[in-house]
């Protein structure tokens, strides 16, 4: 119900001791068995009002959108973006609710792109491809600003990574436009994006080892972010789901699953795990209709897969922590690792 930034306001209000904040952290770790650090908590719901406020958001923007259109398209898209700019005002500035505020920077980003967007399209009877990449460049541009100007006003944790993926999208775009054969370098630069995405959410990250404050949830959001970057394009670039999925590649597939296992015990953060896990489920079923097993080949893949990843998380901690303690000086600077049970 509260988060790690509720407490850290309550202890600047003087609402609560510092020593009472820690003793209550403690406590919580004690419970859970686990110390807080590692349980990658991120504010999504503050109660069921988030999902009824959430709901009637929907309904508004909805209409609004299709009032506007009726005039223009841009119209539509533009009315959305100033609409849910008004009502962040109140439910993020002033109620801080967690998933309106969410939906909300989605609706006023996604409504500057798709504003920006139509408008480009209005001014060409045919536009090409190049014409299109550019004009996405430049939606995606504007939705990066907006997303900044948004992230001064209401410091949404999401809002960093929304302008991150505006960023990414911006960068392809124009070089889809200055270079239209750069089209099969699609999945390459969006692996490079991801990787910049991921630098960018460690840098968040290492700046609160101990997530205890915002920095800890926006960093998150890029993970978020970076992950399916990341996964998808590695694997795509390797012609996974290509129809040729041989014992080579099945077994590549598995040893690069466990680098992203490493990577995320390492950062602790899970995002990679679930991001590539179509991809490994994929493989491990290949390997076992390889092995003479037809019939059974989901069922064994899910029970394979699922028992390693339940084990994973029960021992998060402590196989953490080997693999934290062999980074040497470099571990020192990563999120602490509970080293007894």
């Amino acid at each position: 119900m509260y988060s790690e930034s509720d407490i850290d306001q309550a202890v600047a209000a003087g609402v609560m001791p510092e020593q009472v904040a820690s003793d209550f952290r403690h406590h919580v770790a004690a419970l859970r068995a686990t110390p807080a650090v590692d349980e990658e908590d991120f504010r999504f719901l503050t109660g069921f009002n988030d999902i009824f406020v959430t709901i009637a958001i929907a309904l508004l923007l909805v209409a609004v959108a299709n009032i506007g259109a009726k005039a223009a398209a841009p119209a539509g898209a533009g009315a959305v973006a100033a609409v849910a700019w008004l009502l962040a005002t109140y439910f993020t500035a002033r109620r801080r609710m967690a998933l309106p505020s969410i939906v909300l920077l989605l609706a006023f980003v996604g409504g500057i792109a798709a504003m920006i967007v139509s408008l480009g399209l209005s001014l060409f009877a045919e536009p090409d491809e190049r014409r299109v990449a550019g004009i996405s460049a430049v939606a995606a541009g504007v939705a990066a600003f907006a997303a900044w100007v948004h992230w001064r006003r209401f410091m949404v944790p999401i809002t960093p990574a929304a302008g991150a993926a505006a960023a990414v999208a911006v960068v392809v775009s124009l070089l889809l436009t200055i270079l239209p054969e750069s089209l099969q370098l699609a999945w390459p630069l969006l692996f490079a994006g991801g990787i910049a995405v991921f630098a960018y959410a460690m840098h968040w990250d290492l700046s609160d080892r101990a997530r205890r404050t915002r920095r800890s949830d926006v960093a998150f959001w890029l993970h978020l972010i970076a992950a399916p970057m990341i996964a998808h394009s590695t694997f795509q670039m390797m012609g996974v789901f290509a129809g040729d999925m041989g014992l080579g590649k099945a077994l590549l597939v598995l040893l690069l699953y466990i680098a992203f296992a490493l990577v995320a015990l390492v950062v602790d953060r899970r995002a990679l795990l679930v991001s590539s896990l179509v991809y490994v489920l994929y493989a491990m079923s290949v390997l076992i209709r390889t092995a003479g097993s037809t019939e059974l080949s989901l069922a064994f893949t899910s029970l394979v897969i699922g028992s390693a990843l339940l084990s994973l998380s029960a021992f998060w901690q402590p196989i953490r922590a080997g693999v934290v303690a062999r980074l040497g000086r470099w571990g020192e600077r990563l999120p602490p690792a509970q080293t007894a049970g």
